[in-house]
């Protein structure tokens, strides 16, 4: 069973702040008890790919899967997400907003991907499917890793762009389209009447259609919509999120995807993070640790996908009373 939580272990500054008199008991005793585990740190998307039986190409193949949940048609070619974002120029580095703060209706995101497509010709031809997601087609697949929207937000972009025997000519092209953005008359407008333009695109998720998993079928609860096209790709059972941990969720194994703390976590919002695992607390972590008899033999991963930390628990560990609560502040890096 694999509880993600995304950002449940945020950097140490927004930790220091936002714990400030805080206590989280059930959190707290959940830390003391179980083993903590470090991982990878790709991001929700891989997590979800690795739990559903989806293999890793050189990417995680996340293009052809939300494209084909999208309405379109993934056929024998290779896919990019091409999302459209905006670049914040800081100080000292360039940090990453996604499309959720763009509020971009669709007509407008045809019309500056028919611009781009003019521009770049075949080249560099986004696909609007819906006004967040955007899509690359290529014949063939480039030699390119590159690193999750979902990850990517809210941090320095420099050490995330594509890298791999292709890269320098992607981020000759990107860089290219930020100037071609800057000036478009759209963006120019949009940002006269105040909203963020789109000066950029973030390139991820790339892969050729994957066979789904003949043997995984496990039941996936989220709001998040990556996650519900992934699940059905794989023909798992599909649940909303219910507001609070229900026993009968730890009767089998499944996914659960709390994603209260992305947003927060993501801009280092250090109130809203403090509220959002207040209400974990409450609604999951508190019913968890009071249901840990419940769980089956294999335990349940807790697990942050962003900063690779994981919490393995088991039936055992309800009986470990001896063991201390642990402050999330406290925790080892």
């Amino acid at each position: 069973m694999l509880f993600l939580v995304p950002h449940l272990f945020p950097s140490a500054h927004l930790l220091e702040t936002a714990t400030q008199d805080l206590r989280l008991p059930a959190l707290e005793t959940l830390l003391a008890r179980g083993a903590l585990h470090s991982g990878p740190a790709e991001g929700v998307e891989a997590a979800l790919c690795e739990a559903l039986g989806i293999e890793r190409q050189q990417d995680w193949p996340l293009a052809p899967i939300t494209l084909e949940a999208d309405g379109g048609m993934a056929g024998d070619a290779y896919w990019l997400r091409a999302d459209p974002v905006h670049l914040r120029v800081m100080r000292d580095r360039i940090v990453l907003a996604d499309s959720r703060d763009l509020a971009l209706p669709l007509q407008e995101a045809a019309t500056l991907a028919a611009a781009i497509g003019r521009h770049f010709g075949e080249d560099l031809s986004p696909i609007p499917l819906t006004p967040r997601h955007w899509y690359l087609r290529f014949p063939h697949a480039p030699r390119l890793a590159t690193t999750a929207l979902s990850v990517a937000v809210g941090r320095d972009i420099d050490p995330l762009l594509p890298h791999g025997a292709d890269a320098m000519r992607f981020r000759a092209q990107l860089n290219e389209l930020q100037m071609l953005l800057h000036e478009h008359p759209l963006n120019q407008a949009r940002e006269a009447r105040g909203e963020l333009p789109v000066n950029s695109l973030w390139l991820w998720g790339g892969g050729t259609k994957p066979a789904a998993s003949a043997t995984i079928r496990m039941p996936v609860y989220a709001r998040d919509g990556e996650a519900h096209a992934l699940g059905a790709f794989c023909g798992a059972p599909l649940h909303p999120l219910p507001p609070h941990l229900e026993k009968s969720m730890l009767e089998t194994e499944c996914v659960i995807l709390l994603d209260e703390l992305t947003n927060a976590g993501q801009y280092g919002d250090a109130y809203g993070w403090r509220e959002a695992i207040r209400e974990l607390e409450a609604n999951w972590f508190g019913p968890l640790l009071g249901s840990l008899r419940a769980l089956g033999r294999p335990g349940l991963r807790l697990a942050d996908p962003v900063s690779g930390r994981m919490l393995h628990l088991q039936r055992t560990d309800y009986w470990k009373i001896w063991r201390r609560p642990r402050r999330l502040s406290a925790m080892p890096d």
